[in-house]
């Protein structure tokens, strides 16, 4: 087993495996890493089986003498296939912490892939970090709908619902980011005192590179925009990663009107649907008023956890 450093001649490699893994997202593909590449400096690993093939990749920045699994990610560790078995981890993290040693890193900090993004049980790198005695330095909670159990609204939101479906909504995909844009800046900016992850610019280039895995939705009265849902959609999961309300949207139940419409009638075929985090404060502050709309819909609590491995 030997581990190399990325280079753009692997790109092809790299993107193949992540197709094919199974705890992958097409967050993963290099054209989506590479969109901040002038945020990070990259240091992206491939390991090699004694056959020169992939077992395993892992998107990675690094700063100072700490390797991050991507921090422009919103999660993110080694990407493995149907290969790997627990014993194989166990020998990949003895290898890694040689090679990072080697390199000159003193700490590892690696933010999970939850659960609800694997295709197929993918918890080998948990038990590794166990073993090597690693600690959790951050746990996120988000919420997420699992299409296979019944799903229950709470007393509000179905009101919400109701209330919406009396104001005679338009429920449409959009393709109109510029306006969008607009309206979730301004909510950002007025409810939470911050702006998008990504600028106007980073994301029509993001939504041309990846028509069918990022869309937006939105609901409009009388041709007015009054709230949309930014989606992220990746085989059996669906991600909302910007939700965007007018104070005109939230009399009249506009963004519960999008949330319903996704859920029962656009991804009702899919596995998951996840709200996102309702955190702050690396995991210590919880938004109980943000949360608590989530789980109104039904969601229930995932946690996306960080670690912290010392390389001695």
């Amino acid at each position: 087993m030997q581990i190399v450093k990325y280079n753009t001649s692997d790109k092809k490699r790299w993107d193949k495996f992540v197709e094919n893994c199974k705890n992958g997202h097409f967050c993963f593909f290099r054209d989506f890493m590479e969109y901040h590449a002038q945020r990070f400096e990259d240091f992206s690993l491939l390991i090699l089986d004694d056959n020169n093939s992939l077992l395993s990749i892992l998107p990675a920045n690094i700063k100072s003498t700490t390797l991050y699994s991507h921090q422009g990610l919103t999660f993110g560790g080694l990407l493995i296939d149907d290969k790997m078995t627990t014993k194989t981890m166990l020998d990949l993290f003895t290898v890694l912490k040689d090679f990072l040693k080697t390199n000159g890193i003193k700490k590892l900090v690696y933010k999970c892939i939850p659960y609800i993004y694997h295709t197929k049980p993918s918890e080998e790198d948990r038990y590794a970090f166990f073993r090597n005695d690693a600690k959790i330095i951050r746990r996120d909670v988000t919420s997420a709908l699992d299409f296979t159990e019944e799903i229950k609204y709470s007393k509000g939101r179905k009101w919400t619902v109701n209330k919406a479906s009396k104001n005679h909504l338009t429920f449409e995909q959009s393709y109109d980011l510029v306006s969008y844009w607009t309206l979730l800046e301004e909510v950002l900016k007025t409810h939470h005192k911050t702006k998008p992850t990504h600028s106007l610019n980073e994301i029509q280039k993001l939504s041309l590179l990846f028509p069918d895995n990022i869309k937006l939705f939105i609901a409009t009265q009388k041709n007015t925009l009054l709230a949309g849902a930014l989606i992220y959609e990746y085989k059996n999961i669906i991600y909302t990663q910007y939700l965007a309300n007018s104070p005109e949207g939230r009399e009249c139940g506009a963004l519960d009107f999008i949330l319903d419409t996704l859920i029962k009638k656009v991804y009702f075929n899919k596995r998951y649907f996840n709200f996102g985090i309702s955190n702050e404060n690396d995991g210590q502050f919880l938004n109980i008023g943000l949360i608590a709309q989530k789980e109104g819909f039904g969601a229930r609590a995932v946690v996306n956890d960080v670690y912290e491995m010392e390389i001695l």
